[in-house]
């Protein structure tokens, strides 16, 4: 189940700026896996030669540390359970893919503004609240009518 926390977030397993944390801890075997593979095709449009080696169509071969910050966000959040990423890192772009992971794993996350996760109906926990809501309408209202961001 996705759980997530809008506002300011100070924890100490909390990651304000993913794109560096995942410079520094990225495992070379989460590059190589199925899922990332098809998160960087589908958010940066790029293929996965390597776990050091991605074809960028904008940018030509680039290192794993060249994807943008959404696609490593991402990452992390599907192979690091023991921190709670800082979602704003990502566009609307990423949301089916946080709602995928978060279908294989509870997941949690903080985000500062109102990220589109879709028309289809979810479950989503809006930590700040203890409430649990179903749709895109009931997630914005919730957010907005108790000044969460």
């Amino acid at each position: 189940m996705l759980k997530i926390y809008y506002g300011d977030l100070e924890l100490d397993n909390y990651i304000f700026n993913p794109d560096t944390f995942f410079n520094n801890t990225y495992e070379d075997e989460w590059i190589v896996d199925p899922m990332t593979k098809d998160m960087i095709k589908d958010i940066d449009g790029s293929e996965v030669v390597g776990p050091r080696l991605i074809d960028s169509p904008f940018l030509g071969p680039i290192s794993t540390e060249r994807l943008s910050g959404g696609v490593k966000t991402l990452i992390l959040m599907k192979f690091d359970s023991e921190h709670i990423f800082n979602a704003s890192a990502c566009g609307d772009n990423c949301a089916k893919w946080i709602m995928k992971i978060a279908e294989e794993k509870d997941l949690t996350i903080r985000l500062g503004y109102l990220m589109n996760f879709g028309k289809e109906a979810f479950n989503i926990e809006i930590v700040n609240l203890s409430k649990e809501v179903h749709n895109l309408k009931e997630l914005n209202e919730a957010v907005l009518d108790n000044h969460l961001i």
